[in-house]
């Protein structure tokens, strides 16, 4: 259907190309034969619209049979990277991890760090094939463009293509809702100019943005400098999409703050019990805290509230005794969830935990959560409040869902990102702290603070 649609839309241009050469990759024998025959189907078409189709199927893995080309593109090497072998390159490409063992992974081992994900190597592949100026269009998750993982593929990858268009699917769940894919989807498009952020740039990257696949006709669009989109002076080279205005108010506020959680004197971990390994250990009922202290988990925080015990079905006790690093010491922190379920309106949810309020020497919690704190000392209840109030409010929401796409808020993305100095910090937890209702009133507060970002609301898909 792809390889149709493209050419079909070639064949439209005017002029329209005299000859066109289809190599499609299938590595399903199954589905070859059918292949096989949509694509005479379509060669017939082309001879009707006097246009020389010339088809080759490959059945093979397209990552292990190309990925000769990405050590030869990642080092930009003249002599090969001249000669790439297509004018476009377009892909819908497979979603899912693969481990590090898997010879797609050993084959694309200059792009890979961590645990990749499949279609971040066929986008790399794809980039590596291009000829210069050549067209890339694929069609993927977002996740590519931020985070710790695709950090060595973002090197490489914006190291030869240039993006000059993206569409934005901003529900998670309606544009490949068939495939359950629980993340937000973008169409994008580039030209493979190798170098291109070396040079000047004053050029733009257009931004268009729907709900999903249905509204796509009525899709919003906007133009946005390039350096704003992706800063590719910095180590993480993250790509930035903002959709609206409120959106660029955000990152220009966001990004004029100087301080960070490194420049607190804080740091951000991820909750060290992981159930199935700590089994042993973990109970739904405790003696705290003669044997066991509180294990926390996503379900017990809740925007600006840390609530335990539940008494739900998860285990919310973990003994003391052979927890050993397990748990960690009773201080003042920030939990933040990782991940955010898909009818929230929040991507960012964070709650103070306070010491006095859990009445135990140690607590455990668990690996779905992160949690802000202070090495060889403790956060002040004004810092946790107003910690906890700032990742809760809709400005850092709206910063991090430029970048972020997904379900899952790593401690990486949250340790880069800008924050206010400390005593503006610590005067909005102590405004924030004495309100009836923090959630309430916290947007209000944290405006003032920010001086006056007031974004409209909007909803996570």
């Amino acid at each position: 259907m792809l390889c149709c649609a493209a050419v079909e839309r070639l064949v439209d241009n005017d002029p329209k190309p005299v000859r066109i050469q289809l190599v499609a990759y299938e590595v399903d024998q199954d589905l070859i034969p059918l292949l096989t025959r949509v694509l005479d189907h379509l060669d017939k078409w082309c001879r009707a619209q006097q246009v020389v189709l010339a088809v080759r199927i490959e059945a093979a893995d397209f990552v292990v049979a190309n990925a000769g080309v990405l050590q030869a593109a990642v080092d930009l090497v003249p002599s090969i990277t001249e000669g790439g072998r297509f004018d476009v390159v377009i892909s819908n490409p497979p979603y899912f991890k693969i481990g590090k063992d898997d010879p797609r992974s050993m084959a694309a081992s200059c792009v890979v760090d961590g645990q990749p994900n499949i279609y971040a190597l066929f986008m790399a592949v794809g980039a590596g094939l291009l000829r210069q100026h050549g067209d890339f269009i694929y069609i993927t998750l977002r996740s590519f463009a931020s985070g710790r993982y695709f950090r060595r593929f973002r090197n490489a990858f914006f190291g030869m293509i240039k993006p000059t268009s993206v569409h934005v699917f901003e529900s998670r769940r309606d544009a490949f809702s068939r495939d359950e894919v629980l993340q937000e989807n973008v169409i994008l498009h580039g030209i493979r100019q190798d170098g291109w952020h070396k040079r000047e740039c004053n050029e733009s990257v257009a931004i268009s943005s729907s709900f999903g696949i249905r509204d796509m006709s009525s899709a919003r669009s906007r133009d946005i400098a390039t350096t704003t989109a992706l800063d590719c002076s910095s180590a993480e080279k993250v790509l930035r999409l903002p959709t609206s205005a409120d959106a660029d108010a955000a990152i220009a506020l966001v990004d004029s703050w100087t301080n960070s959680l490194q420049g607190l004197g804080v740091c951000i971990s991820t909750g060290p019990v992981v159930p199935f390994r700590a089994s042993q250990l973990i109970d739904r009922v405790g003696d705290v805290p003669t044997s066991h202290v509180p294990l926390l988990w996503m379900n017990h925080v809740q925007a600006m509230r840390t609530t335990w015990p539940l008494d739900n079905h998860k285990p919310e006790y973990i003994a003391r005794s052979g927890a050993g690093p397990l748990v960690v010491a009773n201080k003042n922190y920030v939990l933040i969830r990782r991940f955010s379920a898909k009818e929230q309106t929040r991507r960012l949810t964070a709650a103070p935990y306070l010491a006095a309020e859990f009445a135990a020497p140690e607590v455990g919690l668990e690996n779905h959560l992160n949690y802000i704190h202070r090495p060889g000392g403790t956060l002040s209840e004004d810092e946790a409040w107003g910690l906890a109030a700032l990742f809760n409010s809709r400005l850092l929401d709206t910063y991090f869902r430029t970048a972020n796409g997904n379900t899952q808020v790593s401690a990486t993305e949250l340790r880069a990102m800008p924050l206010p100095e400390r005593n503006v910090i610590v005067g909005l937890g102590q405004r924030v702290k004495c309100l009836p209702d923090p959630t309430t009133g916290l947007d209000t507060l944290t405006m003032e603070v920010a001086g006056g970002f007031e974004p409209a609301e909007t909803a996570v898909g």
